[in-house]
């Protein structure tokens, strides 16, 4: 169904050229659309136009055209005026409405589809039947892309995307749509996209072209790339991953792929009762949160420079001996070194257990 602004805006713009109003009504005679707030009450008119068996008819200074949806009356057109080139015109405004109704209805069907591929709402036969029916190609490599921002999905993201993908330039088949109330998800077409790093490029293009339109806060997580139309599903999950473990471990990035989510993923997806008991068993009753801002900048940078000690104290702008003192001193209270790996991995794994807890915490109520 199209909008009633589309078609007002559809109107406006042929009245604008040929300088006639018109109308549109429903097939019970309600207005939906008029150039003029002149137009009579013609309820009673349209109901007679509607039984007759004439797809067109001049009545008084009015011309009726009869506008079908599949052999189904959808709406009434009404030109204002009689002779043949008010005729012609009628003819040519009823074709370019029904011309709409055909592009916006494989648009929803093809939007439709879309969201039961994600959200895996359909049998594998559907799947591909549908898409031959819809020319939607089924052995493209695609990914699932989720965009979030700060302003919600009532701030126009949907269009705001719609308009960035219409701009961009990799080709192939897209589709941007919604599917949840917090988020916009796009099925990017990635078949002359040979790299990882191109489809990272392609998404903080987005995110980069979304924040100049004026969109706070945009973040894009990324699915892995698929060869089947029936994977995309697949992607889209993983994309929510990404999205969630994003917000917990990488939240200075605007761009987070789930190929990038590492150890982080697993940690997602452990209990809060597990997490809590291996924490216990690592720091007792001093936990992360005891440790001083000097500590914390410490572990960071060492973790950072890959428990490099020359390299971190250079950093730190601190003797080599200071460092060591204070990684002797971590050692005394947690009894794990953290120059040696195995020590710096239970270390490191713990930090994140532990954000990851705040993180739920924070958003569990």
């Amino acid at each position: 169904m199209i909008s009633n602004q589309i078609l007002q805006n559809t109107i406006d713009g042929i009245r604008a050229i040929a300088h006639m109003d018109l109308c549109v009504l429903d097939a019970e005679g309600s207005e939906v659309a008029a150039t003029t707030p002149q137009f009579p009450k013609m309820t009673a008119a349209i109901r007679e136009f509607v039984a007759s068996a004439a797809d067109a008819q001049e009545v008084q200074e009015y011309q009726y055209f009869k506008i079908y949806d599949e052999s189904q009356l959808e709406y009434v057109l009404v030109v204002v005026g009689s002779g043949e080139h008010v005729y012609m015109l009628g003819k040519m405004v009823a074709f370019q409405i029904q011309g709409l109704l055909v592009a916006y209805k494989e648009r929803f069907d093809r939007d439709n589809f879309i969201k039961n591929l994600l959200l895996d709402n359909l049998l594998l036969v559907d799947i591909y039947s549908r898409a031959k029916k819809l020319h939607i190609p089924s052995d493209r490599k695609r990914i699932s892309m989720i965009i979030e921002s700060d302003a919600g999905r009532e701030s126009g993201l949907l269009e705001q995307v719609r308009s960035c993908m219409n701009a961009r330039t990799l080709g192939g088949d897209d589709f941007v749509t919604e599917v949840d109330e917090d988020s916009v998800v796009m099925v990017m077409d990635v078949t002359e996209v040979t790299t990882v790093e191109g489809i990272n490029a392609a998404a903080k293009e987005i995110a980069a072209s979304l924040a100049e339109e004026g969109v706070p806060g945009v973040r894009i997580a990324i699915g892995t790339v698929v060869g089947e139309l029936k994977e995309v599903s697949r992607s889209y999950k993983e994309a929510k991953m990404a999205m969630d473990v994003g917000k917990i471990f990488f939240e200075d990035r605007s761009v987070v792929s789930y190929g990038e989510l590492g150890i982080g993923r697993l940690i997602y997806q452990l209990p809060i009762s597990l997490c809590r008991m291996f924490i216990g068993e690592i720091f007792g009753e001093n936990g992360p949160d005891e440790f001083d801002q000097e500590t914390l900048t410490t572990i960071d940078k060492f973790f950072e420079n890959n428990l490099n000690v020359s390299e971190t104290s250079r950093q730190l702008f601190i003797h080599r001996n200071t460092l060591v003192y204070r990684l002797d001193k971590l050692q005394k209270s947690t009894g794990l070194d953290l120059r040696v790996f195995d020590d710096a991995i239970t270390f490191k794994i713990a930090l994140m257990v532990v954000r990851y807890m705040k993180y739920m915490e924070q958003y569990s109520y």
